[in-house]
């Protein structure tokens, strides 16, 4: 990526200067909710635009009631509120893309869609997580809104291949092998241009991932199985997705990139609890060096210097 210029030295006022040359980032304002585990949600999010190398503008719609083993809740934010945020950053900050994670509730989907609606020139991607924690009530509510309001302005859907089954294209959900493109023709049907499926079982116990319009299927990765349960995939490949197309990769690239991206993440997980495992967003800064043996143990207490013991009152 190229930026128009170069960030000058600080200074002291916070007036900008209209003179200087700055070198600008492309942008993805994220729509998600707050994950406090920080496998997924806007946290992670965050994490994965910074890390693919655009900036994130992170729009918080509630919050998850969650830790690593499962979700009980989420207290959703006014949807006067989450449009008040993206409003106000949007009319400051040029928007290359617009990610929707979660949006909380039926009332911030209708928000978000008459959002996007005065951004229509933008991009927009919308991951569709697992709702299974929720009440059924409240899933069918969120499905129909999103799906009335929110896919006609989508182009690119990302989800498991069974979650994006089983709410457009119920009758073929159990359908082990079932074409991509089915899915994607179901989603054409309100408005959706390209559909980024996830979690197909093939054989040999490798899990396949297809982007797909109605016609073909463009992208198609399959990887190993890992032998772990992760929580938040589905977050960082929709936001991986966003940042490699503001950046200025074409679509198939952006997938195979960001697909990439997920698979390296997924390898180096880790489990910091006690339930699902979580991706490192940050493998490629990790070192080849051995921890060094005098390294504490996770969750041993640490010898920080108190910078006040030497000075006596």
């Amino acid at each position: 990526m190229t930026g128009t210029g170069v960030v000058p030295s600080s200074q002291d006022s916070d007036t900008p200067d209209e003179s200087a040359e700055v070198f600008l980032l492309p942008c993805v304002l994220s729509f998600n909710a707050s994950d406090p585990t920080g496998a997924g949600g806007l946290t992670g999010d965050a994490m994965v635009i910074a890390s693919v190398g655009a900036h994130a503008l992170p729009v918080a719609t509630g919050a998850y009631l969650r830790d690593s083993r499962e979700t009980i809740g989420h207290a959703a934010l006014d949807d006067s509120f989450v449009i008040e945020q993206a409003r106000m950053v949007a009319e400051d900050i040029p928007l290359q893309v617009i990610k929707v994670g979660f949006a909380g509730s039926t009332e911030a989907v209708a928000a978000i869609a008459a959002f996007a609606a005065d951004y229509a020139d933008t991009p927009l991607i919308a991951y569709m997580p697992d709702l299974s924690w929720w009440d059924d009530h409240e899933i069918d509510s969120y499905l129909d809104a999103f799906r009335d309001l929110l896919l006609p302005q989508t182009a690119v859907l990302v989800g498991n291949n069974s979650t994006l089954r089983h709410w457009l294209l119920p009758e073929s959900s159990t359908q082990r092998y079932s074409r991509t493109t089915d899915l994607a023709r179901a989603a054409a049907q309100y408005g959706v241009s390209y559909v980024l499926a996830t979690g197909l079982a093939l054989p040999g116990g490798q899990i396949g991932n297809v982007l797909a319009s109605p016609q073909a299927e463009l992208v198609s990765q399959s990887f190993e199985r890992i032998d772990a349960s992760f929580v938040g995939s589905g977050d960082i490949l929709s936001a991986a997705l966003a940042a490699l197309l503001a950046m200025g990769s074409d679509l198939n690239e952006a997938t195979a990139e960001a697909l990439q991206y997920l698979d390296q993440a997924l390898d180096h997980g880790f489990h910091p609890g006690m339930g699902h495992a979580v991706a490192d967003r940050l493998f490629w800064a990790e070192t080849d060096d051995p921890l060094s043996e005098e390294a504490p143990e996770l969750g041993s207490s640490l010898d920080i210097p108190n910078p006040f013991n030497e000075t006596k009152h």
